[in-house]
């Protein structure tokens, strides 16, 4: 069933998260109240989906820039000319993709990414789709008992292990993923949030670059956190989303996770991707 709103439509693509909206040429000037009902949609929803938009990178970023400052990404290879917009790229002759674990962007960030927006400019005949899965979910699912022993944890994330010197040379060589002498962050959050726009409660942890609980050994943290890992991956939290040309995604990096499927051997996949600065947790 679709939830109308004043001026575009809201369609569910599964019960606990992800939404396609109708309505709406983001390649023009969005009103007030249209932003206004599209971020409703996001804090709803946390996927928001808009198929068949004709953007250009100067559109991207004029609709990125409403939902706040860019966060420019250190490692990505960015789109020429625009800076501020990042390549997600696989040639029909790389064996691994990008963003293939499952992981929240700029975890490791001191101030969390709000979201991510990827437009998609070249699909695969077949594959390539991407998994979301809500963190909301992934929280209330747990008992009381153990709601109430991660309320009182915090974790480090870290982008070395990931974006570093010692991450691995496949994406390295393949020049998508560079500056390894960038990735320095490390950054102390709480396992469980109270969302910023929505007030929820969710799971924030994830297994791309969460490392360890704040005072436990890792040897200690691997067990909780192992079972958290697994726990947020469970298929009922979950929606999958198929792209087409002109696709453009928005997802909340506060309350899912995502993974990108590598499923499209020997083709082509682009897409464009900006992020936009969040606030501390």
């Amino acid at each position: 069933m679709s939830r109308d709103f004043k001026s575009i439509s809201v369609n569910p693509l599964s019960g606990n998260l992800g939404a396609e909206i109708a309505g709406v040429d983001l390649s023009g000037a969005l009103t007030n109240a249209q932003f206004s009902e599209i971020r409703d949609a996001f804090h709803r929803h946390s996927v928001i989906v808009f198929r068949d938009q004709e953007l250009d990178p100067d559109d991207h970023l004029a609709f990125a820039r409403r939902w706040g400052e860019i966060n420019v990404n250190r490692f990505f290879t960015p789109v020429e000319g625009h800076p501020m917009v990042a390549e997600v790229r696989k040639e029909p002759d790389q064996t691994e993709n990008i963003g293939s674990g499952w992981h929240t962007d700029h975890s490791y960030d001191t101030a969390p990414a709000l979201g991510s927006i990827l437009v998609a400019r070249v699909v695969p005949e077949f594959g390539g789709d991407t998994l979301f899965s809500s963190m909301y979910m992934a929280y209330d699912m747990l008992s009381p008992g153990l709601q109430k022993v991660l309320e009182g944890l915090k974790a480090w994330h870290s982008s070395r292990h990931v974006f570093g010197p010692n991450a691995g040379a496949e994406t390295s060589r393949t020049g998508r993923i560079g500056n390894p002498d960038k990735a320095t962050q490390d950054s102390l959050h709480p396992m469980v949030i109270t969302h910023p726009g929505s007030g929820r409660k969710a799971l924030y942890v994830n297994p791309e670059f969460t490392t360890h609980i704040d005072g436990w050994s890792h040897e200690e943290s691997a067990a909780l956190l192992g079972y958290l890992f697994q726990h947020g991956a469970n298929p009922h939290f979950t929606c999958r989303l198929s792209w087409a040309e002109g696709t453009l995604a928005m997802w909340d990096n506060r309350a899912t996770w995502h993974c990108a499927l590598n499923d499209y051997p020997g083709q082509r996949r682009l897409m464009h991707r900006i992020t936009v600065e969040g606030e501390p947790l």
